[in-house]
């Protein structure tokens, strides 16, 4: 089973789209705790769904299980934490909240994580993906 991760900061929508495409992507899971007031327009939750479906058949939802809290992101983006501290508590949120019994595992294969972060280093689409990996076998984690 892959599951894909994909930030769209720094990409114009054709690269965006296009890498989706590419990939097989079958559904984009949006794991944002801010969906609507994106600056890239094209990233805004509504617009996201509709042109996911329009230009490439590709399904959207809103996954906020794998979100991370209001305070735990603007500790980070305030770096009142480092990233070691954001990634252990954002782990320890996953953890509390049992995502890997409340997300089917099944319903994520061919599908992508989505966040801002224009790349997986410092982002918690990719602690999340390592988080459900863990938890069956055969998880082949693809960022794109």
């Amino acid at each position: 089973m892959k599951l894909f991760t994909i930030g769209f900061t720094k990409s114009k929508a054709a690269d965006f789209f296009g890498r989706l495409e590419r990939a097989g992507v079958r559904h984009v899971h949006d794991t944002r705790l801010n969906r609507v007031s994106q600056l890239a327009g094209f990233a805004k939750q509504d617009d996201l769904r509709f042109f996911l479906g329009r230009i490439g058949g590709i399904g959207y939802s809103v996954e906020a299980l794998l979100a991370p809290t209001v305070d735990i992101l603007d500790a980070y983006r305030k770096k009142e934490l480092g990233w070691d501290e954001y990634a252990r508590r954002y782990l320890a949120l996953l953890d509390a909240r049992k995502v890997e019994h409340r997300i089917a595992l099944d319903d994520l294969a061919d599908g992508c994580l989505l966040c801002s972060e224009a790349t997986p280093d410092h982002c918690h689409r990719r602690l999340a993906a390592d988080y459900l990996a863990l938890s069956t076998t055969g998880v082949e984690i693809v960022h794109l």
